[in-house]
């Protein structure tokens, strides 16, 4: 039975802890200020907020009203530039462009074929020079590599851990 996120949510504020340890050596490596950030799957923002904190513009996404609400009283009580979107990842038309995109342990709750239609609404919502960040299980990498490697060269592996990858899109 999957896990009922709003449940979780609704009853513990930040449920989930810290921010992703690799997710903060990335920002904190990153030399980038202001950026535009889409946290797919975001939950109640433990990364998205840590993110907004660097003074990076955020939009978290994610099913979970709860998850989206705390987010966002969270952000507004910081005065964080976050905006919360409520929405099922699995049909979720992404709109704009984005510097760097990140995807913690979302993708593996999705169906293969929803997994590869959030995929490919990440690979239009970037421009070259863009960041993808995924950590999911180790089962699901190799399809995921795939996805990006079939883009003809476009996107290059920056750091590979197993179950946490980065992509740049068509490097400098």
């Amino acid at each position: 039975m999957p896990t009922d996120y709003e449940k979780i949510y609704a009853e513990t504020r930040h449920a989930l802890g810290k921010p992703t340890k690799a997710f903060v050596q990335f920002f904190n490596q990153y030399e980038k200020s202001v950026v535009k950030v889409l946290d797919l799957g975001c939950g109640q923002g433990r990364d998205a907020l840590f993110i907004a904190r660097l003074g990076h513009h955020v939009t978290g996404v994610d099913a979970s009203p709860s998850g989206i609400e705390q987010l966002l009283e969270d952000a507004k009580a910081e005065n964080l530039n976050i905006e919360g979107i409520v929405a099922d990842l699995s049909t979720y038309e992404l709109s704009g462009i984005y510097d760097v995109v990140l995807i913690d342990r979302t993708l593996h709750m999705l169906k293969p074929e929803e997994r590869i239609h959030v995929l490919e609404q990440v690979a239009q919502a970037t421009n070259d020079g863009s960041f993808v960040l995924i950590a999911d299980e180790r089962a699901n990498m190799p399809s995921i590599k795939d996805f990006f490697e079939q883009d003809s060269g476009s996107w290059k592996v920056t750091l590979d851990k197993g179950t946490f990858i980065i992509f740049e899109k068509n490097p400098a």
